[in-house]
């Protein structure tokens, strides 16, 4: 991005979000790019971005959206999304007798951390499955249990990117991600999970739940400089959502042609009409 952000005369540079020797009050716009460590700590997180003057996308977007029980809120304003139900810390947890295979990941997460599938036909996963959702609990974490889709072996899962423009957010490009989970969960080295990435062609039908989504977003989305709709097709073939990302996503700028310009064209725009 320093390039083509140089190109439209706007100087930029990385700076580490929990650096105590930076005043951000010298930056004309601190953008959001990859904290990916803030999860532990999202307290603190949450905190510094409502100190930050000038921030995109904004402290209370951030504060929405980095507890994935949002989805709770976009299925019930009709957003089709993955079925999730929630264990606090505390409670207990016994997996469904319907011997499907489920996700359990922890509500304030990224990068597939802390993340787990499990084959409920198998006495030993399930087992896990318990140990994890306590493992969580324990930890004083939000466990999220959801159905695997299994259309992600085969389809994978497709992130359609937004990036402001002049009437607002307009769709940009899209990915396709290949299948990241293959069993319980034993750990992650780094920040993330490896992930098999390359281009795709959103349908009409992605297209639309995107918008739908994206319709209601809390203050709506004149604000935001980017956005990430991830979405697995359902046992019925349509999309659903599995997650909202206007924190910290990947945005996958290289996998297609202006992308990185397109973005550095919303930066401008956010310098040039945001008040002084």
């Amino acid at each position: 991005m320093i390039a083509p952000l140089a190109a439209r005369d706007i100087a930029a540079e990385p700076v580490v979000w929990d650096d105590p020797a930076v005043d951000w009050a010298d930056y004309d716009l601190v953008v959001l790019r990859s904290p990916w460590d803030y999860m532990s700590r999202r307290d603190d997180f949450v905190a510094w971005a409502a100190r930050v003057p000038r921030l995109v996308n904004p402290a209370d977007v951030v504060r929405w959206n980095t507890d994935k029980r949002y989805l709770d809120e976009l299925r019930a304003a009709g957003v089709p999304t993955v079925p999730t139900g929630w264990v606090l810390p505390g409670e207990s947890w016994q997996p469904p007798a319907d011997d499907g295979e489920y996700v359990v990941k922890p509500s304030i997460s990224a990068g597939s951390q802390d993340t787990g599938r499990y084959d409920l036909t198998d006495p030993e996963h399930r087992d896990l499955a318990v140990a994890h959702v306590r493992r969580l609990g324990d930890a004083g974490r939000i466990a999220m249990i959801q159905p695997y889709l299994r259309a992600v072996d085969t389809a994978g899962e497709t992130a359609l990117l937004y990036l402001a423009g002049p009437q607002g957010l307009a769709f940009s490009h899209a990915i396709r991600k290949g299948p990241m989970l293959s069993g319980p969960d034993l750990g992650t080295e780094g920040l993330y999970k490896p992930e098999e990435i390359s281009p795709r062609t959103a349908t009409a039908d992605q297209l639309a739940v995107a918008e739908r989504t994206l319709a209601v977003v809390p203050g709506g989305t004149d604000r935001l400089l980017y956005a990430r709709v991830d979405l697995i097709p359902g046992p019925d073939g349509t999309p659903v959502l599995v997650e909202l990302e206007l924190t910290e996503p990947s945005l996958f700028l290289g996998y297609a042609d202006g992308a990185p310009e397109r973005l550095a064209e919303a930066i401008h725009t956010h310098l040039t009409h945001a008040p002084a």
